[in-house]
């Protein structure tokens, strides 16, 4: 059946198969990967609306880049294509940590899957690199929302201020500033003009008028969010009453959920938090292992944050109660990855209707404009941490005073091997234009090559 844009539900499916499938590298990287193949290849949504959405999921707690996806979904085909969307933005990287989970627990790193990781972190590194600078190149579209950027990396790179007040700060800029008649921040500077990375709004299928079934109907909200709670909630119930404190299942479903409803600021913001608990709280994994997740993570496609799924297969392997500790793994990592992502769908098909209804509002626009501006300085400290920690294997915080704390890699430990694939794997996808599969692929032969030669 072809909807009233053109695009049959079927078409979309393939469409979303295939952005999940080239979804590495992150949240920077995927959302990189869904503008160019819904905004510049396809024209189902234009740049002004793309990132608006974005601007929106970025406020909510959770994996923005899977959001979008099922924010964008259900634009085009109502719930059906909302659950699609999402769903399948997370199938491949739950299947993938899953296994990987248990050849983890099975065998350990051998040398070839230890190469292999080495040669896709330099590979990661340069598509996170290529998606500050095409996300950027969009969002920041003029002098105040390229110093909104930059207050926020220092921000939060140097003074280590937390992510909402970030995005608060910038949110409360872009409204008062577009309140008092600015113009810098409308839909990111770019207001439409011909010089605009992507098409305009109503140049794309979606156009830039609500569809009928996006505006707000306060009946099918209350029905929708009621459904996704039961979903989310009754399992967990009945998980802490089946179960005595201290159970592994229990404990997994009751945090997990906390950290859905309060890690702000997508997948990296989720990480120091569950590391944290993981490690200390908990006793489910070792630091080490924390880093191993989140390395498979980094290099499997899907949100990043499918590296809660590993904490919670190492959980409940490790606390198997009467079960198979490999059966007990694996329905613990299941577990988790259910309380993470159905309370994702919760926000956007409870929410969204009413964000689509405010998207004329100037000021609310400035305000998300200013967001996603703030959004790219705090990808771009994400992208320097990771630079920082692939390339050196020792990296200190310098605290010079009043309140500064600064990541400084020892220049002595520097990784050769590391820094020269990660040099040629930079110009190849910035400057050469090469696509990410065939970088991931000859970096991932490369670190194999590099490991049994005894080079790494």
């Amino acid at each position: 059946m072809r909807s009233a844009h053109g695009v049959t539900l079927g078409e979309a499916t393939r469409v979303w198969a295939r952005i999940a499938l080239l979804s590495f590298g992150g949240p920077a990287g995927q959302i990189a990967v869904m503008h160019r193949i819904l905004v510049d290849e396809r024209r189902w949504i234009g740049e002004e609306r793309f990132l608006y959405a974005l601007s929106y999921c970025t406020l909510l707690p959770g994996p923005e880049a899977q959001q979008l996806a099922t924010y964008i979904g259900w634009l085009m085909h109502r719930t059906a294509g909302g659950l699609i969307a999402g769903v399948l933005f997370v199938l491949p990287g739950a299947v993938s940590i899953m296994v990987l989970s248990l050849v983890y627990v099975a065998f350990g790193q051998t040398g070839i899957v230890a190469g292999l990781f080495f040669g896709l972190k330099c590979a990661v590194l340069a598509v996170v690199l290529q998606a500050v600078v095409r996300v950027g190149s969009r969002a920041l579209r003029n002098q105040v929302m390229r110093a909104i950027a930059a207050i926020a990396f220092v921000a939060i790179f140097v003074l280590s201020v937390p992510f909402p007040l970030i995005v608060l700060a910038a949110g409360l800029a872009g409204y008062a500033g577009t309140h008092l008649g600015s113009s810098a921040f409308a839909a990111g500077g770019s207001h439409g003009t011909p010089d605009a990375a992507g098409p305009l709004d109503v140049d794309s299928l979606l156009g830039d008028t609500i569809p009928e079934h996006a505006r707000p109907n306060v009946g099918w909200s209350l029905r929708i969010a009621a459904v996704l709670a039961l979903l989310w909630l009754v399992p967990v119930a009945a998980l802490v009453a089946l179960f005595s404190p201290g159970n592994a299942f229990a404990d997994i479903a009751v945090f997990f959920s906390k950290m859905a409803v309060v890690t702000f600021g997508g997948a990296y913001a989720a990480l120091a938090y569950v590391a944290q608990a993981g490690v200390e709280t908990y006793g489910w994994l070792r630091p080490g292992e924390m880093l191993d997740g989140l390395g498979m993570a980094e290099t499997t496609p899907g949100p990043l944050i499918m590296v809660t799924q590993f904490v919670g297969f190492l959980g409940a392997f490790r606390s198997p109660g009467s079960l198979n500790p490999y059966l007990a793994g694996i329905l613990g990592g299941l577990l988790t990855t259910w309380v993470t992502f159905v309370p994702c769908f919760l926000w956007i098909f409870a929410g969204a209707p009413y964000v689509e209804a405010l998207r004329g509002n100037r000021a609310l626009s400035g305000a998300l404009a200013a967001i996603t501006a703030a959004v790219v300085g705090v990808i771009l400290n994400l992208a320097l941490w990771f630079a920082l920690h692939t390339l050196f294997a020792r990296v200190q915080v310098l605290r010079p005073g009043f309140g500064l704390a600064i990541d400084w890699p020892d220049f002595a430990s520097v990784n050769l091997p590391a820094l020269m694939l990660t040099a040629a794997a930079i110009p190849a996808v910035l400057y050469f234009k090469i696509g990410m599969i065939p970088t991931l692929l000859a970096c991932s032969v490369m670190g194999i090559t590099l490991h049994l030669t005894g080079i790494v």
